[in-house]
């Protein structure tokens, strides 16, 4: 007798996530076809254009004078790469310290990076930007690769505490077992966790290119230079210095940019629940 009732109330759940999805979805919608609009259409409330120019893409992808945007994908991937490897190398080795080595005021050490963890970004924006500026590495891309490969940067800590509580739940028989054939602490590091830590560090660096791939204003900071831009810093050539702001080729090539972002979480999406979850078990 509970089953109308049932479906009665399934139906209007199903129904409300709907019509929700939908509003949430909306900007998006109106984002891509924005995207194939011409200027005059912009204001049109349809969400679609009357006549879809393909050619937004093409022009806009050599609107900017004297570079292309294969030229920006190139530096963004260049600094993207170096960050992701380093960020991942360093971390896992932190990690591995902290998880299973001992030294004095191992735990006040940890306790500092958990309160790091805490601490908004905006505090320390000032100093490192003095610093790095009077060691000459503004308009370079120093100023990331080098906190990245010192386990700092975006998200250091917080890659640090993953990783170490998915190796707290390794078995430390391994450990033994490898210093009796004579393994060194680097050699079981290199040898025994990295391979065992594969879904952790997959994880790790996923969230390390999708944060550092999103850091506007990290690059707008230290980077000034043209020719070094990134493809978001790209997107602002469209506003400066043109009298008409062309929208649809902005928000065609605002659109290729989030594609890569968008490729990495469809494809790697079992990869953060499978790393955040082991890691959250095991610690």
């Amino acid at each position: 007798m509970n089953t109308p009732v049932r479906f009665s109330q399934t139906f209007r759940s199903h129904i409300f996530l709907a019509v929700f999805s939908l509003v949430m979805i909306y900007p998006i919608l109106w984002w891509v076809g924005a995207a194939f609009k011409s200027n005059a259409e912009m204001s049109s409330p349809n969400l679609f254009p009357s006549e879809w120019l393909w050619s937004n893409f093409s022009d806009g992808w050599v609107a900017i004078p004297k570079f292309t945007f294969t030229h920006f994908y190139i530096n963004t991937f260049e600094l993207i790469s170096g960050v992701l490897v380093t960020s991942v190398l360093s971390c896992s080795l932190v990690a591995f310290g902290f998880a299973r080595l001992h030294f004095p005021l191992q735990k006040f050490w940890f306790a500092i990076l958990m309160v790091t963890l805490m601490l908004p970004s905006q505090v320390t924006l000032v100093p490192q930007y003095i610093m790095f500026n009077a060691w000459g590495w503004v308009n370079t891309y120093l100023p990331f690769y080098v906190p990245h490969a010192l386990a700092g940067g975006i998200g250091g800590p917080f890659f640090i505490f993953l990783l170490v509580q998915f190796i707290r739940g390794i078995p430390r028989e391994l450990d033994e077992s490898a210093k009796m054939d004579g393994c060194s602490w680097f050699g079981i590091y290199w040898r025994i966790m990295m391979p065992l830590t594969k879904p952790a560090l997959v994880t790790v660096a996923i969230y390390c290119f999708l944060w550092n791939w999103d850091d506007f204003f990290g690059h707008l900071l230290y980077i000034n230079s043209v020719s070094k831009y990134t493809v978001g810093l790209a997107l602002k050539l469209f506003v400066d210095g043109q009298s008409a702001l062309p929208w649809g080729q902005l928000l065609a090539m605002a659109l290729v940019s989030v594609i890569p972002s968008f490729i990495i979480f469809f494809l790697a999406q079992r990869h953060f629940v499978d790393g955040i979850a082991s890691g959250a078990v095991k610690g």
